[in-house]
């Protein structure tokens, strides 16, 4: 079977890593990838968003699954694309269509989905331009912090926590009508402000059944102790420590099932994964978001401890079978840290030489943001190298990432010291 994967992060190479290790693999591709998907498959130079370009490679390297690493392909409808091409239709798509993909792609869609279903999560209100003094009066109902979300994807950065209520009505109104995110912002949710312990779920599904993967805790902020911007994530640690068998019962019972039975419910056909954004809240379970698809750098933790083949696995999911698969995890914690370019999640250069890859040893380095130029491996992004390691805990997998990255180096290559300090 040959499979192209979309894509060029670290979430990709550890999807490509995983997927190179089963048997029923064929050919790999990898769009347009990164430094270290070429040594696993052939780097394809396509944009994921380019529909007709990646048609045109599916049809001549003969690719029967493609795997949707990132979000916007599948919310531009990548899926409904394929199934609607007389060439492509018989193509096997890991990703949900359109419409689904809208569980990720607007949060008001999400929340309405939610409340339809009574899946726990946080009250909220969604306004306009037209509503902002209703928006302000909303505002003025909730408690501190206040909590502002671009209803569209803003790659990451359409989400505001905001203390003083005069700023949080300035920036619903610079969000607004200023369209501060741009479109994403045409709309946006309020919502209430949830306190508690932050984790990812996620399952891969064939829209009728469900596999579970192990539980993740990403690290989102520059600065240690969770303090600067919010960047795409500085590291990961796997499985999360507060995670405990009864409470993870709970995820399932109240978020997981009543999620996949409301797809059901609604004919909604959904191929894929499904990543759940939870907080603990006084010991229950509530959904911040969802992804429509893996998370990043949390897919560098998942899938290292994924024993099962994960190819199997997505065959399972597109001929509806998922029923019959047992998945099997490493008891071992997976931990990975995110070393990212001087300046991010702000301005920062590219086009540095990168060192020190092959000595090494005992940790897995995914690629995220690099390329190469000649035999040269540069950094290529904000977010450039995720160090993962196992360990029988989080503390000895850091641990190992942390000696491990003392051996890479770039120029002002930066990273947080402290993944894993709240656990």
């Amino acid at each position: 079977m040959n499979v192209l994967i979309l894509g060029s992060g670290g979430r990709e190479h550890a999807l490509a890593w995983k997927l190179s290790q089963s048997k029923q693999l064929g050919n790999l591709f990898i769009a347009p990838g990164n430094a270290g998907t070429a040594q696993l498959g052939l780097n394809l130079p396509v944009d994921p968003t380019h529909f007709s370009e990646i048609k045109q490679q599916v049809l001549q390297h003969r690719i029967t699954m493609v795997v949707v690493g990132p979000e916007e392909p599948l919310v531009r409808g990548i899926h409904d694309y394929f199934l609607a091409d007389e060439d492509l239709k018989n193509v096997v798509v890991i990703g949900p269509q359109q419409y689904a993909a809208q569980l990720e792609g607007s949060k008001e869609f999400a929340k309405e989905f939610m409340y339809r279903h009574n899946i726990p999560t946080a009250a909220y209100q969604s306004f306009t331009a037209e509503n902002i003094p209703e928006g302000h009066a909303f505002l003025e109902s909730l408690s501190p912090p206040y909590v502002l979300k671009a209803d569209g994807l803003a790659a990451g950065k359409g989400v505001l926590i905001i203390e003083e209520l005069g700023a949080a009505k300035e920036a619903l109104t610079d969000m607004l009508a200023n369209k501060r995110f741009g479109a994403a912002s045409n709309k946006v949710v309020v919502e209430e402000f949830l306190d508690g312990i932050e984790l990812s779920c996620f399952v891969l599904t064939d829209g009728q059944n469900y596999v579970s993967l192990p539980s993740a805790k990403d690290y989102k902020r520059i600065g240690a102790g969770d303090t600067g911007p919010n960047t795409g994530g500085m590291g990961a640690v796997s499985p999360v420590p507060f995670a405990e068998d009864d409470f993870m019962k709970m995820v399932e019972d109240q978020v997981v099932k009543p999620t996949i039975e409301g797809l059901q419910k609604e004919a909604i056909p959904y191929v894929g994964f499904i990543f759940f954004g939870l907080i603990k809240v006084d010991g229950l379970p509530k959904v911040i978001e969802y992804n429509c698809r893996m998370g990043d750098p949390e897919t560098e933790v998942v899938i290292p401890r994924l024993k099962s083949d994960l190819l199997t696995l997505l065959i399972a999911a597109g001929n509806k079978t998922l029923h019959s698969q047992e998945v099997v995890f490493e008891e071992n914690s997976a931990c990975t840290v995110m070393l990212v370019s001087g300046g991010y999640p702000e301005a920062y250069k590219k086009g540095k030489q990168i060192t020190g890859l092959e000595t090494v040893t005992d940790s897995l380095v995914f690629h995220a943001g690099t390329t190469l130029k000649e035999d040269t491996v540069l950094t290529n992004g904000g977010r450039v190298i995720a160090v993962t390691s196992y360990g029988k805990d989080h503390h000895e997998a850091l641990k190992k990432s942390y000696q491990n990255i003392e051996k890479i180096d770039f120029d002002q290559m930066n990273f947080r010291q402290d993944i894993g300090f709240d656990l």
